[in-house]
């Protein structure tokens, strides 16, 4: 900031102080907000009430001034004149006030010539002044990075950024309601670990004074969920900040939301049928219609959500039967056929992974279940019966994104121990992402867990409804400092 600008600002705070005005009162005081005012405009134009919010625009007219000011519900007009208020508050309201300060105003309510609804002010009192150029509605900041990094500045200018908030909150809630009404039960569990797990990533690495040990920053909420179902409650969910020390793109954050919930003695055709179920509520709550854009392509939630076989639409598109033997380097032929990078390390599944994002994926437009995962690429699902090399699992996916994740939950201790070691194989191999063997889950399922599915889905979803990146629908996104 300019030092003359700041001169400025520090001059007008001066003479706020020295005419006897609080520039930053403990108390404050409005009756209304400015939307119910201007919806209820005709029952209050008869009475002598106060509004306050931040200054947005200021017209000084010689004897007269006019200045809009707005707070959470909106904004309305405000005119001063010399004729209806005191002369040395009008004075100072005029040299002193200036777009980004907060005020209160007090008078009645009438219309302009232009039916303008507008108070007009008897009395007015300074609540915050600012001492930085607030940018402007039309010549403010348009630099997406720097609206990411001082989100207030991005809130304050644009109400099309707040309202994206207000949904994401109805987002949240409607979740938790269609839960709680179908009887799950809300519960919190760590975000320290001493084994992360539950999910295929790096995680964070903390440490606590205390106890003198490194902790993980959670990157799941599934194993400490499991283990409550074998200490015997049957539904459970939670809604909670998970950390990935991954890469950043449009569906990828380091922290973010996520909810995962688990019901015991249910399969999943009734995974299906209510995960069907949440996403259309979650739609129509937000939406307020079953029609999303995203990327210029309209994604339609009302239809039935047909099944999308993974084996049969990976050999369409790669030529790749994953019912044969196949082998890692078969895999990174094919992907180097496709031009489709990799790294040297990449284990069986993790190739059959990155072949499916590039070819099968990005197909799958209007919503659907994905169903039939290869057992490689999913290692706390069970086997299906039917075909030893296909996990119980199914994915929601549309416009070529995995919106939520869904298994049958592993239970046998025996093979979930096998499983991990084969993944610390992965691991030792390389595979920073690979999952660590976790000594206190498998004793754990030892006990016993009951058949069960658990469910997971991600404020990714949330993103995908907006048409924006998960960074953009997040208050305050991680930034690299400058």
């Amino acid at each position: 900031m300019r030092d003359d600008i700041l001169k400025t600002k520090l001059e007008k705070l001066e003479n706020i102080k020295k005419a006897g005005m609080e520039p930053y009162p403990e108390k404050s005081h409005k009756d209304y907000g400015n939307g119910e005012v201007l919806e209820k405009f005709d029952e209050l134009s008869s009475r002598e009430i106060t509004l306050a919010g931040r200054v947005k625009s200021f017209r000084p007219m010689g004897g007269s001034a006019f200045a809009h000011i707005e707070d959470e519900s909106g904004k309305i007009q405000i005119f001063l004149s010399q004729k209806n208020i005191d002369a040395e508050k009008y004075k100072l309201f005029v040299k002193s006030v200036e777009i980004g300060d907060f005020v209160q105003a007090s008078g009645k309510l009438f219309k302009t010539k232009q039916e303008e609804k507008t108070l007009e002010v008897s009395d007015w009192k300074m609540l915050s002044k600012n001492m930085r150029p607030v940018p402007t509605e039309y010549f403010g900041l348009k630099d997406t990075e720097e609206l990411l990094r001082r989100r207030y500045l991005d809130l304050m200018m644009n109400p099309e950024t707040r309202e994206i908030f207000r949904k994401k909150n109805i987002f949240w809630q409607t979740i938790r309601n269609f839960l709680v009404k179908n009887g799950f039960l809300e519960v919190q569990t760590p975000v320290l670990e001493h084994i992360p797990g539950g999910a295929e990533a790096e995680p964070f690495v903390t440490h606590h004074n205390a106890l003198d040990q490194d902790f993980y920053l959670r990157i799941s909420l599934e194993l400490a969920l499991k283990r409550l179902l074998v200490g015997g409650y049957e539904k459970v969910f939670e809604i909670g900040r998970v950390f990935r020390n991954e890469g950043m793109d449009r569906d990828h954050l380091q922290e973010f939301d996520m909810l995962e919930f688990y019901w015991a003695y249910a399969d999943l055709e009734k995974g299906m049928a209510i995960a069907e179920k949440l996403f259309k509520e979650i739609v129509q709550a937000v939406l307020g219609h079953e029609v999303s854009k995203y990327e210029e392509t309209e994604i339609n939630w009302d239809k039935p959500f047909e099944k999308v076989d993974y084996f049969t639409e990976f050999k369409k598109d790669t030529g790749i039967d994953l019912n044969s033997d196949i082998s890692i380097d078969e895999l990174k032929k094919k992907a180097d056929e496709l031009k489709i990078k990799y790294e040297k390390n990449y284990s069986l599944g993790r190739m059959i992974d990155t072949l499916y994002k590039k070819t099968v994926r990005p197909k799958l437009i209007q919503p659907c279940f994905l169903v039939g995962h290869p057992l490689a690429v999913s290692p706390l699902a069970k086997i299906d019966p039917k075909n030893p090399k296909k996990a119980l699992r199914f994915q929601i996916v549309a416009g070529g994104s995995e919106l939520c994740n869904v298994f049958s939950e592993l239970n046998d201790p025996i093979d979930q121990k096998n499983r991990f070691l084969e993944q610390a194989k992965m691991r030792e191999a390389g595979d920073k992402e690979a999952q660590m063997f976790n000594k206190d889950f498998i004793e754990a399922l030892e006990y016993g867990l009951p058949p069960a599915f658990g469910f997971g889905l991600s404020e990714r979803f949330f993103a995908f409804l907006m048409d924006k990146s998960v960074r953009e629908t997040v208050i305050f996104p991680p930034m690299k400092e400058k």
